[in-house]
């Protein structure tokens, strides 16, 4: 017998109704994140910082248990209230989705230092926050899915965009290396990385913009957070996948 063979697993079973924390959920990608956890039977803690309405109104879509929270994800302390929050009204968080992010692009030259710092204190601190604050039980419980949202921007240069690049491509390194931490407990961190969707993220992009982008994908076309959200449920039930990269970009990281 080998001496993986008739080895204890280092995973617990999937909980049957697991508790879903998205970050950003208030509209556009986290909402449809929200909408398919959801649908996979998750109760699902809906995050905003300044869009409650935009969340509350996620939360009527939704079938089962749900509850609406706030915090400044760059704050600590705002996300450990956040979490205890969470635990409270539903239970231990079982699957993190961190989506919560800003952009605020100009030219390094131009830019503040505040401007370049809060994109860095949302996108990459917030990020880390929130999985410090969930992964203490995910490893006592030896079950958790840890899922970042991150960007094609953080492989692909774009001008007007050094604090959302480093942000993003420091996400990609700590759901690397956060990932070689967890595994051996049941604890798998993966990265969503969406190509360009409809939200209000990107409400400021022009037509011509939008359509010479599409043109020179290798699938012409853009895409929805509809169409991109079920790529979470890919990392669901399989204890095996960790560390990775999920592009679902219509090849735009290939450009």
């Amino acid at each position: 017998m080998s001496a993986a063979t008739g080895a204890r697993p280092v995973s617990a079973p999937r909980p049957e109704k697991p508790v879903a924390l998205v970050t950003g959920a208030s509209g556009g990608f986290g909402a449809a994140v929200a909408a398919e956890l959801d649908r996979l039977g998750c109760r699902v803690a809906l995050h905003y910082n300044r869009a409650e309405d935009g969340a509350r109104e996620v939360g009527e879509r939704l079938t089962n248990d749900s509850v609406v929270v706030r915090a400044d994800v760059s704050s600590w302390d705002s996300v450990s209230a956040l979490h205890r929050r969470v635990v409270e009204e539903l239970g231990e968080v079982d699957i993190l989705v961190s989506n919560a992010a800003v952009r605020k692009d100009a030219l390094m030259m131009g830019q503040s230092p505040e401007a370049w710092a809060e994109v860095i204190g949302t996108n990459l601190l917030g990020t880390f926050h929130v999985c410090r604050a969930v992964l203490p039980s995910m490893i006592r419980r030896r079950w958790g899915r840890i899922i970042n949202v991150v960007s094609p921007s953080a492989l692909v240069a774009t001008p007007g965009q050094t604090a959302y690049a480093a942000s993003k491509a420091g996400v990609i390194g700590l759901t690397r290396t956060l990932a070689t931490e967890c595994g051996r407990r049941g604890v798998t961190v993966n990265a969503v990385s969406p190509g360009f969707m409809e939200t209000r993220m990107t409400a400021n992009a022009t037509e011509k913009f939008r359509e010479n982008l599409a043109a020179n994908l290798p699938v012409p076309r853009l895409t929805t957070p509809e169409e991109v959200a079920p790529a979470i449920g890919v990392f669901l039930d399989n204890d095996y996948v960790t560390g990775q990269v999920l592009s679902v970009d219509g090849g735009i990281s290939l450009t």
